[in-house]
């Protein structure tokens, strides 16, 4: 694990985004493309601006990098809880991506549908080459939980690297997220959280006792590369050492 302690938002926005250059460029260098799984909310839409700015559009060959989703809410691709929607007036707009080099997950199928065939189409990308992204982008909710791994639901005893619906009781709609196994398999996790009230589920996720009931972000361990996390001094306020 690698921290990465910013005194400001904007100094880590800045930090990740630089990461992200390097990343993608040393994977392009290696075999031509760059794989990439994106995470949805608010601090991530405020990286992709960041990616799409003058300041870093210049610096990625956008026509070798294939994005993916790490989860997905249950919602038309129009809908403004779409993190596909998101993505794409944040990113993909701005920098006019192909539609070639996109993948979101169908969510005009049913639930455990539209997980399946989400498996199958990163099966399919990767074909006979190892399933492993070149980087896997994750936020961190105030529960603890990241991607759509919320405590308590049976996506947390996975063992095969795949996609899953998830159903969320307490607000009565699904998810379609990235297991952790998958997760785990990327080359490369970075982690973005910042703001104090990101405080107490950093300190559960990197310093309590392994409890991924509670604190599912706990199941986030890269198999071969390295997990990075990108923390302004607000979210990092509650860590002991």
């Amino acid at each position: 694990m690698n921290l990465n302690i910013f005194n400001t938002e904007e100094e880590v926005l800045t930090a990740l985004a630089t990461y992200f250059v390097k990343v993608a460029d040393d994977a392009i260098t290696a075999k031509g493309k760059f794989s990439v799984a994106l995470s949805g909310g608010s601090s991530p839409k405020k990286l992709y601006q960041l990616l799409a700015s003058t300041d870093f559009q210049g610096k990625v060959d956008w026509d070798k990098v294939y994005f993916f989703f790490g989860d997905e809410r249950n919602v038309p691709k129009d809908s403004p809880d779409s993190n596909y929607l998101m993505a794409k007036k944040a990113l993909f707009d701005p920098l006019e991506i192909s539609t070639l080099n996109i993948f979101p997950v169908d969510t005009t199928l049913p639930p455990k549908e539209a997980a399946q065939k989400y498996a199958e189409e990163i099966e399919q990308f990767f074909d006979e080459d190892e399933l492993s992204f070149d980087l896997v982008l994750l936020g961190l909710g105030d529960n603890s939980h990241t991607a759509s791994l919320f405590p308590y639901t049976p996506v947390l005893h996975d063992r095969t690297p795949s996609v899953k619906e998830v159903w969320l009781e307490d607000q009565q709609v699904f998810r379609i997220t990235m297991n952790a196994p998958l997760i785990n398999e990327a080359k490369q996790i970075a982690f973005l959280v910042y703001g104090e009230g990101k405080a107490e589920a950093v300190h559960h996720v990197l310093e309590d006792d392994e409890d991924i009931e509670n604190y599912p972000a706990q199941l986030i361990d890269s198999i071969t590369g390295e997990v990075h996390w990108f923390l302004d001094t607000a979210a990092a306020a509650d860590l002991q050492e």
